[in-house]
């Protein structure tokens, strides 16, 4: 887009301000996106970033200051209003409804009408929706039910629906949180042809590498205030890091723990669950991090909950601390000394409609009580001695853990899970979708549970982490594994490899 056009924001919102239960999320905040242009929004979890853009989307009405949509003052009140002026949102945590196909879950309350009153034209929208997949190269059926498909797949499913809405403004919040090198590679192609188009993208998300790759512009927010907006060029990743949380982070990936190689505390041996994984075999020794790579689909997630009990291995043998176990349940894996963060901390790992206390010590509630009462004064001081040592943000314990910032929600996950004093942590994903503040922080934690003793196995996608973090990796690829790596082998490309290449060698 070169025309002049181009140059007059089609967004200007001037001195926005939200306030929730008198704290400030967003203070005075000038900023304006342009027609034909990826605008990358950077910072810390709980900056303001998300809480602008559904300003911005309409979720929430009462905010401070003027929004000019074209030119023209607008008050956005109401989501309906946001996608009428063609402004539409792909939020971070996914919103499908699970029981509905991905047609159904595309055009939700903007269903094509039969030409019989009162029905849906099913047809059409299943038409229109596999030509939006197929645009993006997405291997998914529009009649596929949403709860049949991977994580991965439904954060597709969910930009999916955002580009059917024919945008002028699109927001993405953390797209990529759940794709593979490839689905990210084609997702990008598609901001492309979408901003050719002249659709303004806001771009949010907390790897940086991406936001270089794809902005042409990135604006970055701190406590709730915009410190600076700058073409990509002016910025490189020191400085952006450093203008992001105040201080400069030297160190992404602390290593203080030293492990002991001949005192194992989980060997699994011969474990198979088909389809998902079949005769896997390997050890984490105690003060240990055994990182576990692979692409999504190569099994690592059914591994991690066939260990902690969410499902039935079929065969195979797992012992801890030298015994011989049988996990049926996640009662006999943690009572056996295992521990699972899971991959998906808003469903899996949170209750979102309790406060922060009670999901702290939700696993702990035996040990915290007697026959017929829990002991207040001794969960309050774990849960203090938890907020203190994982440096969890929070107002107050009473909290909804609903209203925390994603880093924060996953630091009351881990903490939720220590409480349980673990042999062994299973860690799937756990900085996903978190700023590179809030990583390092849980990074820090994880070295420090090693160091003290404690058999960690780090399930990641993302490599520097597992190379950073590792003291061994272990590739999975077609649901076995595929290589066994120490930390003098470590590098992105024979990792990397390992995970894409076939079994004929290729």
């Amino acid at each position: 887009m070169k025309n002049d056009a181009s140059h007059q924001p089609i967004v200007r919102m001037v001195s926005i301000g939200k306030s929730f239960t008198g704290t400030d999320a967003v203070r005075n905040v000038d900023l304006e996106f342009l027609p034909g242009e990826v605008h990358g929004l950077v910072g810390e979890n709980g900056a303001g970033k998300s809480t602008l853009m559904r300003i911005l989307a309409g979720i929430y009405p009462d905010y401070r200051g003027e929004i000019f949509f074209k030119g023209r003052p607008t008050r956005i009140h109401t989501p309906r209003l946001a996608r009428e002026l063609g402004i539409a949102m792909v939020h971070q945590e996914l919103s499908l409804v699970p029981e509905l196909s991905v047609a159904e879950n595309m055009f939700l309350g903007r269903e094509a009408r039969s030409r019989i009153p009162g029905l849906i034209n099913r047809r059409q929208a299943e038409k229109e929706a596999g030509a939006i997949l197929a645009e993006i190269e997405a291997d998914i059926s529009p009649t596929q039910r949403v709860n049949q498909l991977s994580i991965a797949k439904q954060q597709l499913v969910e930009i999916a629906k955002g580009i059917s809405m024919h945008s002028q403004v699109l927001i993405l919040d953390e797209p990529t949180s759940s794709l593979t090198e490839p689905e990210i590679r084609d997702l990008f192609r598609v901001i492309r042809t979408t901003k050719e188009k002249g659709v303004a993208v806001i771009y949010i998300s907390h790897k940086l590498p991406e936001v270089f790759a794809i902005a042409n512009r990135i604006t970055v927010l701190r406590d709730g205030v915009r410190l600076s907006s700058r073409p990509v060029g002016q910025w490189d990743e020191a400085d952006l890091v450093r203008e992001m949380v105040g201080r400069t982070l030297s160190d992404f990936f602390p290593r203080s723990h030293k492990h002991l190689q001949d005192n194992p505390v989980l060997e699994v041996s011969h474990l198979t669950q088909l389809p998902h994984f079949a005769d896997l075999s390997f050890t984490v020794h105690r003060g240990e991090i055994v990182g576990i790579y692979g692409l999504v689909g190569s099994g690592r997630t059914r591994l991690a909950k066939a260990v902690f009990g969410l499902s039935r291995a079929d065969s195979g043998q797992i012992r801890i601390r030298g015994r011989t176990v049988e996990i049926r349940s996640p009662f006999d894996a943690i009572a056996n000394g295992i521990a699972l963060v899971p991959e998906d901390r808003r469903i899996l790992g949170l209750i979102h409609l309790l406060d922060v206390r009670k999901n702290l010590t939700l696993p702990h509630l035996k040990a915290l009580s007697n026959s017929l009462f829990i002991n207040n004064r001794e969960e309050q001081k774990l849960v203090r001695e938890n907020i203190a040592q994982l440096k969890i943000r929070t107002s107050s314990t009473r909290l909804p853990v609903s209203a925390l910032s994603g880093g924060n929600q996953q630091k009351v996950v881990l903490g939720k899970w220590l409480n349980t004093n673990p042999a062994v942590l299973i860690l799937d994903e756990p900085t996903r979708g978190i700023d590179v503040g809030a990583k390092a922080e849980i990074r820090n934690r994880i070295d420090a549970l090693a160091a003290e003793g404690m058999g960690i196995l780090l399930i990641s996608s993302e490599l520097p982490e597992i190379i950073g973090m590792s003291d061994r990796i272990l590739v999975m690829r077609e649901k076995r594994i595929a290589g066994e790596f120490r930390r003098h082998e470590f590098s992105e490309q024979t990792i990397g490899s390992c995970a894409i290449a076939s079994r004929q060698g290729i």
